[in-house]
């Protein structure tokens, strides 16, 4: 996988309007990997509402509980479809609006140094195989193009407000293929992950 301006050519792209530049050197700025999870209906999968909210376009009325998301402008990088299909709004190298009130080693501000990748799902469903083998590839295809030294959760950046992507995201797997990713490239797996992990 390679980067055309912080495009990822593979993946389908909706630009979003939910985006500005990084306030940091680009790409020497950009050193954290964020996962978070998402679906709309919550529990809902397939549907067009992930790309309507992250582009600007979705309908509140179509489900009740969408009048929770009228004015948010909120936006991704990359989406992980459940087939593992890869969706981009937001160029690498801008500041998508995906991790809100945040912080990462003594730094706010998450979304200024940070690539967001959201997974098609929920805090109790558990990930597809292909979710697992598309976000390590990915992470290969990104650190080969940023200084990445990090990967963290929504909720280890967000502790107390935010909780994806959940109990149910496996992160030692997640390890296994990303290591196994980076050997049949040539590169390095090297990541600092969420505490606790080995």
């Amino acid at each position: 996988m390679s980067f055309f301006d912080g495009w990822l050519p593979q993946a389908v792209r909706y630009d979003s309007p939910y985006f500005d530049a990084r306030p940091g050197p680009v790409p020497d700025d950009i050193t954290l990997l964020v996962v978070h999870n998402i679906s709309l209906p919550c529990g809902q999968f397939g549907g067009p509402h992930v790309s309507d909210l992250f582009c600007g376009r979705i309908d509140y009325n179509t489900d009740p509980s969408f009048a929770d998301l009228r004015g948010l402008k909120v936006s991704s990088h990359f989406f992980i479809r459940r087939d593992g299909r890869v969706i981009q709004y937001v160029s690498a190298n801008d500041r998508a609006w995906h991790a809100g009130l945040s912080s990462f080693r003594g730094r706010e501000k998450c979304n200024d140094f940070a690539i967001g990748v959201e997974l098609e799902g929920s805090d109790f469903v558990a990930f597809e195989a292909a979710q697992y083998e598309a976000l390590a590839a990915l992470t290969i295809a990104l650190q080969q193009h940023y200084p990445l030294t990090a990967v963290q959760g929504h909720e280890h950046i967000a502790p107390g407000r935010k909780t994806d992507p959940g109990p149910l995201f496996d992160w030692e797997h997640y390890q296994k293929l990303l290591k196994k990713a980076a050997m049949l490239v040539g590169a390095s797996a090297t990541l600092g992950f969420p505490v606790g992990l080995p």
